[in-house]
């Protein structure tokens, strides 16, 4: 089976509850559909980069995803259809990262993340 990390943004006037039960709806159509969840993570009510459909922030939450192809293509045409949905995207990755995501962890801490030297394409670290 293929990883796949998908990240999908709900309607504002949602709360928060009502998005992590829409999320966990789709979750349990992937479960039945044979794919496992490695990771979910809820990165809160973000302002979107522009306006789409009269909504100016979005719910945020990012999913990794362990299951066959097929699974993803009902996964996502479910999205489509459902009317909370704002965007979603999902892409295939060839490993899981363990550690939270940049998002969920503070300020401080994302600086010390590593970033990629344009000149050589080798990681480097910032704190050097």
């Amino acid at each position: 089976m293929a990883l796949y990390e998908s990240v999908i943004i709900g309607r504002q006037d949602l709360t928060v509850n009502q998005f992590e039960s829409l999320v966990e709806e789709f979750i349990s159509v992937l479960t039945s559909l044979k794919s496992d969840i490695k990771k979910k993570e809820y990165w809160g009510l973000r302002n979107l980069a522009y306006k789409i459909n009269k909504n100016r922030k979005g719910h945020y939450s990012m999913l990794n995803i362990d299951g066959p192809s097929d699974a993803i293509i009902e996964y996502e045409r479910l999205m489509r259809l459902h009317e909370d949905i704002v965007r979603f995207l999902t892409i295939r990755i060839n490993k899981i990262d363990e550690k939270p995501s940049p998002i969920m962890s503070n300020k401080s801490d994302r600086q010390k993340y590593e970033t990629i030297d344009e000149n050589v394409n080798q990681p480097v670290n910032i704190d050097e």
